[in-house]
């Protein structure tokens, strides 16, 4: 059992003949991911790292029948390949593209929200499967399968809490990036929801950071839900300047309740495990399923 991609999915990837989607592809493909073949519109026919080139995804998903698509796509095209990619009736969309204009994406958001599809990000590192497949930029070496399922705003953080859980000789079920934009598909709550919903996964890392209101969300949702599996909980941007930008587009603090310390104190009075470092992360969850 696990979410959003395991050893079954068909993986296609759209912008898949650009560097960016060849050498991600590449790495995914060597990790042992079901990459079916890949999008770039004038391109069909041909192959790509061994695969079939589709002109559009309706054809990927016609012919080889793909389920689940990862977006290379460059900023000014990467709404339509969201649009595309529901249209054709793809069920995950997982999309890595930086710097999507807020408009086109406020688009693509109110276009999918009537289909049977789940967008991850945009501006993400994706989703990981350990053991079964990598649907994404992250480095596959680091996770081995397990049982915590990790929710992350960060892909660094992702990583970082990976490596831990494993070096406390535990491993991921899933882990799920769901991008630092101020318009993204999944949000905390819904990405805690899948986990909290898997049989395989105990336990829940939680990584967010300062701006918005989707980790408090998630928190009252956790309580509300009754505490069914611990959740482990951290913060970043703690030191950020106020009213400076940082790198990811959703992290602008608006209002009291936006700040790493109101966060914090929200998670844990919600029956969160909240630690104030990333390195106290795989201890933590160490302490609390042993």
């Amino acid at each position: 059992m696990s979410v959003l991609v395991n050893k079954n999915s068909k993986i296609i990837v759209q912008g898949f003949t650009g560097s960016e989607g060849t050498f991600h592809a590449s790495q995914m493909i060597e990790y042992g991911t079901n990459v079916v073949g890949g999008v770039t519109p004038g391109k069909g026919g041909s192959t790509h790292l061994d695969k079939p080139v589709f002109n559009t995804v309706k054809d990927a998903v016609d012919q080889v029948g793909a389920d689940t698509s990862i977006i290379f796509v460059p900023p000014a095209f990467a709404a339509d390949a969201i649009m595309e990619a529901a249209d054709a009736g793809i069920k995950v969309i997982i999309t890595i593209t930086e710097g999507i204009p807020v408009a086109d994406m406020i688009k693509a958001y109110d276009f999918i929200k009537g289909k049977e599809c789940r967008l991850i990000g945009p501006n993400c590192p994706g989703v990981i499967t350990p053991e079964e497949a990598k649907v994404g930029i992250m480095p596959g070496f680091v996770f081995k399968k397990g049982k915590v399922g990790i929710v992350s705003k960060s892909g660094t953080l992702t990583y970082e809490a990976a490596d831990q859980v494993v070096k406390q000789g535990l491993g991921i079920t899933t882990a799920i990036g769901i991008g630092g934009d101020p318009i993204i598909g999944t949000t905390t709550k819904e990405a805690v929801e899948l986990l909290m919903n898997d049989p395989e996964t105990e336990a829940i890392i939680m990584i967010g950071e300062i701006g918005g209101q989707l980790e408090a969300d998630a928190a009252k949702w956790i309580k509300a839900d009754g505490n069914r599996k611990p959740v482990i909980g951290f913060i970043a941007g703690e030191t950020a300047p106020k009213g400076r930008t940082m790198g990811h587009a959703g992290a602008i603090v608006g209002g009291a309740d936006d700040t790493a310390e109101a966060k914090k104190r929200i998670m844990r009075e919600n029956g969160i495990h909240v630690v104030d470092s990333p390195a106290e992360i795989g201890k933590k969850v160490k302490e609390v399923i042993g």
